[in-house]
């Protein structure tokens, strides 16, 4: 396949990405490590097309070695504690003056539009202001933290105001306080605090690492917000990490969806946004309702969802054994210990392809895209397999899975396997999925 096809087969998968996300509030997360990395000017780029694509935008950026930079310059001394910078009337000059260039070297980015270059026609509008309201850390362990500070209060009335005109909000590391003075915090929890009083969509947390790692180095692509905390038990020098830090506090302050992704890597902010599998850490809330693989517990469940339909023709017909025997295929989805949904996955490793079969939910419980993330899971499970496609077969439900990408294709198509199986009196529709 040409680099030329692909692209088209990547933009054109990329479509309803772009549907999802226009008009939605992301809260990004750039540290001051973030900015002075080789790769910002192409993150400005992505942040560009974002902005073009109708993406509310919020920046929150940070400042932390430009600080120490500044500080060290002035011959001054750093103190931490618990791993915070102690702020006083010397440093804190230091703090205003290079947020206050971060700033200024942000807009100035986005300002761009020289011809040829992906800016160009971007005509970005860049707005900051005393949108943060603070108040000091205080004393800790006998440690007066004087000048820095935490999120007291986010305008997010006013914040809001200027995302309805397409402007992207840049908020710095510093906050206010109704006497006027003014505290060092930390980009972090700015941007987490930032993202709940919006409600934000997304919260994105630009991270040095490809996004949050296991004990063994591997990527996580996708957790909850609980999985987090049990990384940190096993992991506890992840305690450390400001980024898993805020992820934790993004969980407990209740927002949605929060992406950990690497600033390093080029094109990576984009690829977790535009592509199914993403470049870093997706963590979200708890699902009240639980996706896992069926037991033999669960016969009885599956058998009540399947039955009604099995009896209108929507479903085969399976009996008690068949599907006591093939129990481990389904995964399903249960609220308060009830099945309330279910869905098969037969794989085909010879073809590398798969079958997905007797997806179904309760009537109770049906409109609320319970199908769409069973078949989703099943999905993700098939490429992990190393399987390439899946296929379905269906008599009544066919323009559901064509609205889930799903393509019409003849039987012959089928592995060899599935095509003797096939039942010419129910005269199915075969549909198939490139993963």
């Amino acid at each position: 396949m040409s680099e030329q096809t692909e692209y088209v087969k990547w933009f054109r998968n990329s479509a309803p990405y772009i549907n999802a996300h226009r008009g939605k509030t992301f809260v990004l997360m750039l540290s001051g490590e973030a900015i002075a990395d080789g790769n910002f000017a192409n993150i400005v780029h992505d942040i560009a097309l974002l902005n073009s694509l109708g993406v509310r935008l919020v920046l929150a950026h940070g400042a932390r070695p430009q600080i120490e930079e500044r500080v060290h310059s002035c011959g001054l001394e750093s103190q931490f504690h618990n791993d915070l910078r102690v702020t006083n009337e010397q440093e804190l000059r230091c703090v205003t003056e290079a947020a206050g260039a971060m700033r200024a070297h942000i807009e100035a980015l986005l300002s761009m539009g020289v011809a040829n270059s992906p800016m160009h026609g971007a005509a970005i509008r860049v707005c900051s202001g005393n949108y943060v309201l603070a108040r000091p850390l205080g004393v800790i362990d006998g440690v007066d933290f004087k000048h820095t500070g935490i999120v007291r209060k986010i305008d997010a009335k006013a914040i809001s105001h200027q995302l309805d005109h397409q402007n992207i909000v840049l908020l710095s590391p510093l906050g206010y306080s109704p006497t006027g003075e003014i505290f060092n915090l930390t980009s972090e929890d700015v941007a987490v605090h930032c993202a709940a009083s919006l409600k934000a969509d997304k919260l994105i947390l630009l991270t040095a690492e490809a996004g949050l790692l296991d004990a063994d180095g591997e990527l996580i692509r996708q957790c909850e917000y609980r999985d987090v905390d049990a990384e940190l038990q096993k992991q506890p020098l992840l305690a450390r990490d400001s980024i898993v830090q805020a992820v934790v506090d993004a969980g407990d302050l209740g927002i949605d969806r929060c992406h950990m992704v690497s600033f390093k890597s080029d094109g990576a902010l984009l690829q977790e946004l535009f592509t199914r599998d993403g470049a870093g850490t997706l963590i979200t809330q708890e699902h009240y309702e639980q996706l896992h693989t069926a037991s033999i517990d669960d016969v009885g469940g599956i058998l009540a969802i399947i039955e009604p339909l099995e009896e209108r023709g929507v479903l085969l017909k399976r009996s008690r054994e068949l599907l006591e025997n093939e129990i481990e295929h389904f995964t399903i989805l249960v609220r308060d210990g009830m099945v309330i949904a279910c869905a098969a996955l037969y794989p085909y490793p010879e073809q590398r392809s798969g079958e997905i079969a007797c997806v179904a939910t309760h009537p109770d419980y049906r409109g609320a895209d319970r199908a769409e993330r069973l078949l989703e899971a099943l999905e993700a499970a098939a490429r992990r397999q190393g399987l390439e496609s899946v296929f379905v077969l269906t008599t009544q439900t066919s323009h559901w899975f064509q609205e889930q990408g799903y393509v019409d294709c003849a039987v012959a198509d089928l592995p060899p396997a599935k095509q003797q199986l096939y039942n010419f009196q129910r005269k199915s529709k075969a549909f198939i999925k490139q993963l």
